[in-house]
C-alpha cells in the first residue's frame, strides 16, 4: 500500500457513496482497457469463479474438471452451483492440470473444464481449448494466480473463453478484497452483471449512475456479490502500479532461480518469468523426512513459508470413495514448499532465504 491507495479511499470515504458506483465502474473501464475486453467485477476471485459457472447454466447434475492442487476456492465455486468438481491430476513438471488424466475423466455430465494458473504459469493453454472444443466444454480459466501474465504475446484475460481474477490482499494487484470475470460473451456477461446484484435485472447501470432499481424484475438466482467503491479505489490505484509490482515479483522469483538451480534436494517449477508474473513462488523439496520441522526451523530465522496447496480431492467435503488415487498430485504436494515472495522483499531478502533454506537442507543429510 502507498500514500496513493489511502488517499483514493479517503476521497470515497469523504463522497459517503460507499457501495457499488462511479469507482467501481472506473475500476471496470480500466481494467477493460487493460484487457482490451469487458471486466465484470464483484466481491472476491471466489465470487467470480462461482458466477462464471452459474453463467454457463452449469449446475445439479453437471461435472467440472478441475485440477485437484488448487485452493478450495475453485472446488466451492464448483458446487455452490450444485454442479460437482471433478478432481484431476497435475503435471509433474509444471503442477497445471494434466489433459490426458482429465481425458480420462469426462463423462456425459461434463460441462466445463478448469485449468487453474497455478503460481501465474499458464502451461499449454491452447492444449486446454483444443481439449475443451474436442469434447464440447466451455473453459473457465482459474487465474488467480496470474494477473499479468503473457503467454506468447498475449496477457492472460485478453483472450479465452472466460477468465476469472483475484483481488485478494496479497495477490499481484489488491483492492482489499475483490476480483473481476473477463469474457467476449455477452450472454455471460449480463447474467454475471445481474447475478452480482441478487438478480435484479440491469441494476448495474442504476448503481453506477448513484441511483437504486426501487422497480425491477428478478429472472434467475443472484447473490450479493458486488463490489463496493471502497474497494475499486485501491484497485484503481494498485492497477496503476502495477508496472512496478510486477517488475519486482519477476525480479525476485529469478533470483530464487538462480539460487536454488543447484541446490541439493530442490527442484524449481518449469516457469519463465520473463512471461509469468508469479503469485507465489513454490518449489519441491525431494526426500525431505519431516517438512514441518523443517518451516518451524526456518521460521527460527524469521522466515515464513506455506504450503499451496492440500489437494481437493482429500479433503472431506470433496472426497470420494469410488474415485481413483491421485499418485502424482499426492507426491508433488509431500514435497511443496513456499517461500515468501512480495514486492516489499529486495534481493537481501531473496538471499538469506535461500541461503537459510540451504543451510537447513544439508544438516538433513
Amino acid at each position: 500500500m502507498s500514500e496513493s491507495e489511502k488517499r483514493a479511499v479517503i476521497r470515497v470515504l469523504d463522497h459517503e457513496f460507499l457501495g457499488m458506483g462511479a469507482e467501481v465502474k472506473e475500476f471496470e473501464d480500466r481494467l477493460s482497457d487493460y484487457f482490451q475486453r469487458p471486466a465484470v467485477c464483484v466481491v472476491n476471485g471466489t465470487a467470480a469463479l462461482h458466477l462464471a459457472v452459474q453463467a454457463c447454466q452449469i449446475g445439479p447434475g453437471d461435472e467440472v474438471l478441475v485440477p485437484s492442487l488448487t485452493y478450495v476456492a475453485s472446488y466451492q465455486a464448483i458446487s455452490a452451483t450444485g454442479a460437482c468438481p471433478v478432481s484431476c491430476e497435475v503435471d509433474p513438471e509444471d503442477c497445471l492440470l494434466d489433459l490426458s488424466d482429465a481425458a480420462r475423466r469426462i463423462s456425459s455430465k461434463t460441462k466445463a473444464v478448469m485449468p487453474v494458473h497455478y503460481s501465474g504459469g499458464v502451461g499449454n493453454l491452447e492444449a486446454v481449448y483444443k481439449f475443451a472444443e474436442q469434447h464440447g466444454l466451455r473453459v473457465i480459466e482459474d487465474a488467480a494466480h496470474a494477473f499479468g501474465t503473457v503467454h506468447k504475446g498475449k496477457r492472460i484475460g485478453s483472450y479465452g473463453d472466460i477468465v476469472c481474477f483475484s483481488f485478494d490482499g496479497i495477490k499481484n494487484i489488491t483492492s482489499g478484497e475483490g476480483g473481476c470475470v473477463v469474457t467476449s460473451d455477452e450472454a455471460i456477461l449480463t447474467r454475471i452483471r445481474d447475478a452480482r446484484l441478487l438478480g435484479v435485472e440491469k441494476d448495474s447501470d442504476k448503481r453506477f449512475a448513484g441511483q437504486r432499481s426501487w422497480e425491477f424484475d428478478v429472472g434467475a438466482q443472484g447473490w450479493r456479490y458486488h463490489m463496493s467503491n471502497i474497494m475499486a479505489a485501491i484497485g484503481i490505484e494498485q492497477l496503476k502500479r502495477f508496472p512496478e509490482f510486477s517488475t519486482k515479483r519477476k525480479e525476485l522469483a529469478k533470483l530464487y532461480d538462480s539460487l536454488l538451480k543447484n541446490a541439493k534436494r530442490i527442484k524449481t517449477l518449469n516457469r519463465d518469468y520473463d512471461s509469468v508474473v508469479p503469485h507465489i513462488y513454490p518449489i519441491r523439496i525431494g526426500d525431505l523426512p519431516d517438512r514441518e520441522a523443517l518451516r518451524k526451523r526456518l521460521l527460527d530465522y524469521g522466515i515464513q513459508t506455506g504450503l499451496h496447496y492440500q489437494p481437493n480431492h482429500q479433503l472431506s467435503f470433496y472426497a470420494s470413495g469410488s474415485a481413483p488415487a491421485l499418485p502424482v498430485t499426492e507426491k508433488i504436494y509431500s514435497e511443496l514448499l513456499t517461500l515468501p515472495l512480495h514486492p516489499d522483499l529486495d534481493e537481501e531478502d531473496v538471499r538469506y532465504v535461500s541461503e537459510m533454506l540451504i543451510k537447513e537442507l544439508n544438516h538433513v543429510g
